[in-house]
């Protein structure tokens, strides 16, 4: 299975720091956001990874280059400067993902879900991970019932999708290129019971604010968060024509 992070956001509730600096650059426990899900994903065997990028898009290209030194194959989707929200950003880079599904990653959040434990069913279109409801979004966003069926009823029980999940190529098939959001296509999806879910207790952060980010970097220090270390040996590094 490939997997693609999206990377193409502005970060504009993250400014002033994101004028400066992409969102999945900037760093949570000593490693930056996007580099924290290329380990994770390298550890569950997916090596095959695109990114798509816009706003500051060479900073990234720059820091990742072709995924060498991460053991894994970097390929990034460039939108142009403006970002193509999710479901644009994900119908542009089918070209790269191929006619399988695929795993989707937010590149603002943090977590240490293990990608392997992710198991969509072959008949439907999504599978998308819940996780409990943080403060901003007390509502959440979709009901997970007993079948593992999601759908859009409001409800007292309904969770957070986590920006983790699985999409089948053919939930895109009738868009058009352009900017566009998943949302609407996932609510459709699931009247017709094709959208499917997880849900997932461990640590998951959405790194939406300054302030979410002040927090999680203050965990860090009290050690409450555990966080991955990049290999730095100068044979690793001497693998990428992107360092520099």
């Amino acid at each position: 299975m490939q997997a693609l992070i999206l990377a193409a956001g502005k970060g504009e509730r993250m400014r002033p720091l994101t004028l400066i600096k992409p969102k999945p650059l900037l760093e949570v426990c000593g490693t930056t956001l996007i580099e924290h899900h290329i380990i994770n994903l390298k550890k569950a065997g997916i090596d095959n990874i695109v990114i798509n990028v816009s706003w500051l898009a060479q900073q990234i290209m720059k820091k990742l280059g072709s995924g060498n030194q991460y053991g894994v194959k970097i390929r990034y989707s460039f939108e142009g400067d403006e970002p193509l929200e999710t479901g644009g950003g994900i119908h542009k880079a089918l070209s790269l993902l191929g006619d399988e599904p695929f795993l989707v990653v937010n590149g603002d959040i943090k977590t240490d879900i293990d990608f392997t434990s992710i198991k969509a069913a072959p008949d439907k279109l999504a599978h998308l991970v819940l996780v409990d409801n943080p403060p901003h979004n007390p509502n959440g966003d979709f009901h997970l019932h007993e079948m593992k069926l999601l759908s859009n009823i409001k409800s007292s029980g309904n969770k957070t999708y986590s920006g983790i999940g699985i999409y089948n190529p053919k939930l895109f098939e009738a868009c058009q290129p352009g900017k566009f959001s998943v949302v609407p296509l996932l609510k459709q999806a699931m009247k017709k019971n094709l959208v499917s879910g997880q849900f997932y207790n461990g640590q998951w952060d959405d790194i939406g604010t300054i302030e979410r980010l002040t927090n999680i970097n203050s965990n860090c220090k009290k050690n409450v968060i555990n966080h991955p270390r990049i290999s730095t040996t100068s044979s690793n590094l001497n693998k990428s024509p992107y360092n520099r």
